[in-house]
């Protein structure tokens, strides 16, 4: 992995303990600061950054200005709403209740994950670069949040450092009731400020035969696909789209029992 760990801009024992824990974790090596910015040491090492703070880690990818890092973003609001008893049409596509299994092939900052925990699923997450699932598997870990309820869900989700094709492929038939993909750089819908930054830094990867092939026989119930209204995944894999007049998104499912 091209990538340095370092400590914020003013560093103490506190932040040097916390982005060497990130280096070892990471097997990348961790480099002073010496009040360098992030752009010069993109510059020295050729790589991207990531950055220890007291109160979070923030990547860098290299070349990018703005950082990413972990918060609950939509899935704050969106919890809200459902406590209060409105729909949710991530949970209307999925169908998920209470007890089941849900792989989110891919994750990202975990916005939807968040919701499908909430609504009682037990929910993996994969993310194809490892900074960034380290980002959000600390971040999940130990944000401050005050809405206890949200707080628990994000306890509760495992992410794990993997490419979905590769991820799919060493798992059991029917493990999963369900597999969610969100290739979301397919006609982008930035849902907050950190989304262009997950933009910069996540990996583009496009949706294969392959990947829908493994994920309905890895889901036990159905395979749901998030895109662009205008996407050709929905016909081009064979997904029954549920068309949602008002919006940019639409939802597909291909039931596999």
């Amino acid at each position: 992995m091209q990538l340095i760990v370092t400590t914020a801009g003013r560093p103490d024992d506190v932040t040097t303990a916390y982005a060497q824990y990130a280096a070892n974790a990471l097997a990348v090596r961790f480099v002073v600061r010496k009040k360098r910015s992030v752009a010069r040491l993109q510059s020295e090492y050729g790589c991207a950054v990531l950055v220890a703070g007291k109160a979070r880690y923030e990547y860098f990818a290299f070349g990018a200005t703005e950082p990413l890092f972990f918060h609950p973003n939509t899935a704050a609001f969106r919890v809200k709403r459902l406590a209060r008893g409105e729909s949710e049409t991530l949970l209307e596509a999925t169908q998920v209740k209470a007890g089941d299994t849900v792989l989110d092939c891919t994750l990202g900052l975990g916005a939807d994950a968040l919701v499908l925990q909430f609504a009682g699923a037990h929910v993996t997450g994969l993310e194809a670069n490892a900074a960034i699932a380290f980002v959000v598997r600390e971040g999940m870990q130990h944000y401050d949040y005050q809405d206890a309820p949200l707080l628990a869900c994000m306890r509760d989700i495992k992410v794990v450092a993997s490419e979905a094709l590769a991820y799919l492929r060493t798992q059991p038939n029917k493990c999963f009731d369900v597999v969610y993909l969100d290739p979301m750089f397919d006609g982008l819908i930035a849902e907050s400020t950190n989304f262009s930054a997950l933009r910069e830094a996540g990996e583009h990867t496009a949706l294969t035969q392959d990947w829908v092939d493994e994920a309905k026989r890895v889901a036990r119930k159905r395979v749901v696909l998030k895109a662009h209204f205008r996407s050709p995944y929905f016909e081009q894999f064979g997904f029954i789209p549920h068309i949602r007049e008002t919006s940019k998104f639409h939802f597909g499912e291909i039931v596999v029992y």
